[in-house]
């Protein structure tokens, strides 16, 4: 990797520690037990890259006069991206998120599910007491799509019948659709023309796409992709490698490669031939290059709007989905 996500962020250093301010107050309650978890969420930040999309996006149309607004739309995409982290591991029994004990651990299910609907909905009043009804529709309709694309997984993960199609309507709805909500707010928070908003929401969506395509080759990595740890296999999830795979196999191969994701993901040994049959049949190297393009493609939106420190910025940060190591 040629430069760091802390390097990346250097230009707009100030206000993601303005912004973090204001999320810290943002966040805080009267009632003692909530305002103790809502310090426990804060202090767990991961790597902040929605935030720096909203900031860099808004700085693409305004230069350095960034308003409030930009700060308010960031603070709106992670109070209601948060509810969903939340809400995820009460459904999926969660007990860690990003190495640290998950809300429902520490607090049990009923709680956590409570402080999911709190922060939902600080984060509605937020745009409501703001007349941010431009901003509250994105975000909203982006909540919408992830909802129902990890609906959609669930109900393909039981039957293994997800194809090419659906698995890129699956990664648009569940993850592409918040990296294109933080574009599209970035450029609305700036006054930017409807055209443009679309424009920056698909470049963010094809972000998306190559950040989650990225997520799914660490599961089948390489000493230079990631470490071989077969998680989505063990949960029957069918990301694009396994799809390429399975799709170039005889009828044989294919039963056979199937009935271990279905019946066999607890047993590594198992879990692991998918994974050599997957990197000897091409899946790995299909998938990089659907990655690529995907990567490409947001170049070519980007390169649409006029050079600046910001869209370097952007082209930078989008390097980096394809090539982080975690």
């Amino acid at each position: 990797m040629s430069i760091s996500l802390k390097e990346i962020q250097a230009p707009i250093a100030q206000e993601m520690e303005l912004f973090e301010k204001k999320f810290r107050t943002s966040m805080k309650s009267k009632v003692l037990l909530l305002d103790k978890i809502m310090s426990y969420i804060v202090k767990r930040k991961g790597k902040q890259m929605r935030p720096m999309f909203v900031f860099f996006m808004a700085k693409l149309f305004r230069g350095d006069a960034i308003g409030d607004a930009t700060y308010r739309g960031a603070a709106l995409i992670e109070l209601l991206h948060t509810a969903t982290l939340v809400h995820d591991d009460v459904v999926d029994d969660a007990n860690y998120r990003r190495g640290f004990f998950s809300v429902n651990a520490l607090w049990k299910n009923k709680i956590a599910v409570l402080v999911g609907d709190y922060l939902l909905s600080k984060g509605l009043l937020l745009s409501l007491q703001n007349d941010d009804y431009e901003l509250l529709k994105i975000v909203s309709n982006a909540v919408k799509e992830m909802s129902e694309g990890e609906l959609l997984q669930i109900e393909k993960a039981r039957r293994l019948d997800i194809d090419e199609s659906v698995y890129f309507d699956i990664i648009r709805q569940k993850t592409a659709s918040l990296i294109a909500s933080c574009c599209a707010v970035g450029a609305a928070s700036a006054g930017a023309s409807k055209e443009d908003i679309e424009k920056a929401r698909l470049f963010g969506e094809k972000v998306g796409i190559a950040f989650q395509i990225k997520d799914d080759l660490f599961d089948y990595g390489t000493a230079e992709i990631g470490k071989p740890v077969g998680i989505d296999i063990k949960e029957k999830k069918m990301t694009l490698p396994l799809i390429h795979a399975l799709r170039e196999a005889d009828w044989m191969t294919r039963r056979r490669v199937i009935y271990n994701v279905k019946n066999n993901n607890g047993d590594s040994k198992r879990v692991q031939q998918v994974i050599d049959y997957v990197k000897t049949s091409g899946g790995i190297h299909y998938t990089i290059e659907a990655m690529n393009r995907y990567h490409a493609e947001a170049l070519a939106i980007l390169h649409t709007f006029p050079a600046s420190p910001s869209r370097t910025s952007l082209e930078q940060l989008i390097a980096y989905t394809i090539e982080r190591e975690k």
